[in-house]
């Protein structure tokens, strides 16, 4: 399976089963007015209440998570006095260490980019449909994202 993403002019997303590069995505939201670029990387630990984790999988249904993934970054720009916005997200086997999911957003001052990396990986882990089993060392188990109980308990 090939990484497959999309972009706009101020937007670009990214569902991978390889490595994700932050490198990468800090240049591509690069700009000339911005003189912040904020980054947030989700990297799987090694454990998780006690429980000593050996690796996380991914799984999601690729054209569905790359809309969802977009249509939250154009909400992002519209929210946030952002100049650009990226999100990439794994799928397969994610081990210990490693990022299952960056996000980079440049502007022109700190705050509106660390307040877009916030939000942007609060509504990812919210609306996109990408699914996490945890592998632990007695077990594994399907995880659901606290941020969608909490939606569904304000509906």
């Amino acid at each position: 399976m090939l990484s497959q993403w999309e972009s706009g002019e101020q937007w670009r997303v990214e569902v991978s089963p390889y490595a994700l590069s932050l490198d990468q995505h800090v240049k591509w939201v690069a700009d000339p007015g911005a003189g912040a670029i904020s980054t947030f990387s989700g990297v799987t630990r090694d454990s998780f209440k006690g429980k000593t984790v050996l690796k996380l999988e991914y799984e999601c249904y690729i054209p569905m998570a790359l809309k969802t993934l977009k249509d939250i970054c154009v909400e992002c720009l519209q929210r946030f006095d952002v100049a650009k916005v990226s999100v990439a997200h794994r799928t397969g086997t994610v081990g210990i260490g490693e990022s299952s999911v960056i996000i980079a957003a440049s502007s022109a001052h700190r705050k509106p980019s660390i307040e877009a990396c916030h939000w942007l990986i609060d509504t990812l882990k919210a609306f996109v449909p990408i699914w996490k089993k945890e592998f632990f060392t007695d077990g594994q188990v399907w995880k659901e994202n606290a941020e969608s109980r909490l939606l569904d308990a304000e509906s």
